[in-house]
């Protein structure tokens, strides 16, 4: 049952400070990351809020992979049931050269049971559902509009202020707000983003009945794939290579999109056909970071992009952002104080998080090259590398 608290900011800062030297937590993003760790952390008997900036239902982009490692940390949480069933379970990567030819097929490690898919896509606002469902069901505050602007240590509790003027004393604060975060900031942690001459695009269609995994298409110039996130829909998607970044107008998206999908032979052509509604395209930079000193300050961390951001090329990012919010309670559950339980956790996954970006930044690499080939195995390593527990 979700606990019942007061409805007006006022009585929730009473509420929430009442708890003063329990076991509470503010997090800020209400994305993957941020809403597994307030999961995790609620069935663990903490108290959280989660404060995000954003509109209530807001997502960004339109599909996901949830990969193997994926699936199993949210089947800790009970999710990946609900996740299989209303998104779309794979086991195989087929890759197609240039010319149209299938050029090898990765079987992925089948890692909740062997008669179960190995991962499954889903569409982005699906699994915000889930995860923002269940997270209010363990008893999770969640907040829309406010971020935090303030931080201070307080001897054994974090002084965090919100941007409504709110102020929370808590035992723990996560910083879960994407590549960009603020609270890295805020905790005095830096990093640099990597941009890597890749735009990728996401567009939802329709999903072909011969789409049962994913697929990959290397072109001549780009790259290009298929996933499907339920029985009726797919995303395609595109990586551009040699670009810079660049914002292009709404109507542009479409023309742009199916002019690069024009060099690939085969099956691409009826995904190319598919790609119609321009409010269904989106087009962002690959942007990798990882956090190369500490992770966490005082009894402040941050986790999922906003300490290793992959690019999409192993399609794991969600996972290591689960897998954080699943190992972040565990630390916090075996280590009475959090500042111990903080540096365990940075301990536990710093070379796991920089193993799957430096990966993902050798494929674009590669792809950028267009040595796609060479990129097969080392796709095929990553994901078996994550298959070992987390």
């Amino acid at each position: 049952m979700a606990l019942t608290v007061p409805e007006t900011s006022g009585a929730l800062e009473a509420y929430m400070n009442s708890c003063r030297g329990a076991r509470t937590a503010v997090i800020v993003g209400a994305g993957v990351a941020g809403l597994t760790a307030a999961t995790a952390l609620a069935g663990a008997g903490w108290q959280v809020e989660i404060a995000e900036l954003s509109p209530s239902g807001a997502t960004s982009g339109w599909g996901l992979c949830l990969t193997g490692p994926a699936l199993r940390a949210l089947a800790v949480l009970g999710l990946a049931d609900g996740c299989l069933a209303e998104g779309y379970g794979m086991s195989v990567i087929t890759h197609v050269d240039v010319d149209g030819e299938p050029a090898g097929r990765d079987r992925l490690p089948r890692l909740i049971g062997a008669g179960r898919p190995a991962m499954a896509g889903i569409a982005r606002p699906v699994l915000h559902r889930i995860l923002h469902a269940e997270a209010e069901r363990r008893g999770v505050i969640v907040r829309q509009g406010v971020t935090v602007t303030a931080v201070d240590q307080d001897g054994e509790l974090v002084r965090v202020q919100l941007s409504d003027g709110t102020v929370r004393q808590v035992a723990l604060l996560v910083g879960a707000d994407g590549i960009r975060s603020s609270v890295r900031s805020l905790l005095g942690l830096e990093t640099s983003l990597d941009f890597h001459g890749q735009m990728v695009w996401r567009a939802l269609v329709p999903r072909p009945q011969w789409a049962t995994g994913i697929h990959h298409f290397a072109g001549k110039a780009h790259s290009a794939g298929l996933v499907p996130v339920s029985v009726s829909q797919a995303y395609v998607f595109v990586t551009e290579n040699g670009v810079k970044q660049s914002v292009l107008p709404e109507g542009e998206l479409v023309p742009r999109l199916r002019q690069i999908l024009e060099g690939f032979p085969g099956r691409v052509a009826e995904i190319r056909s598919l790609v119609s509604v321009p409010t269904s395209v989106v087009r962002r930079p690959v942007l990798t970071a990882f956090l190369e000193g500490a992770w966490n300050r005082g009894n402040g961390v941050v986790i999922g992009d906003a300490a290793h951001a992959p690019a999409p090329q192993m399609a794991s990012g969600a996972a290591l952002a689960i897998e954080d919010g699943l190992v972040l309670a565990e630390e916090l559950g075996r280590h009475r104080a959090v500042g111990a339980g903080l540096e365990a956790f940075v301990g536990r996954r710093r070379q796991r998080c920089r193993t799957l970006v430096e990966t993902s930044v050798a494929i674009a690499g590669l792809e950028r090259a267009q040595r796609h080939r060479e990129t097969y195995p080392l796709t095929d390593a990553g994901h078996r590398l994550m298959a070992a527990p987390a």
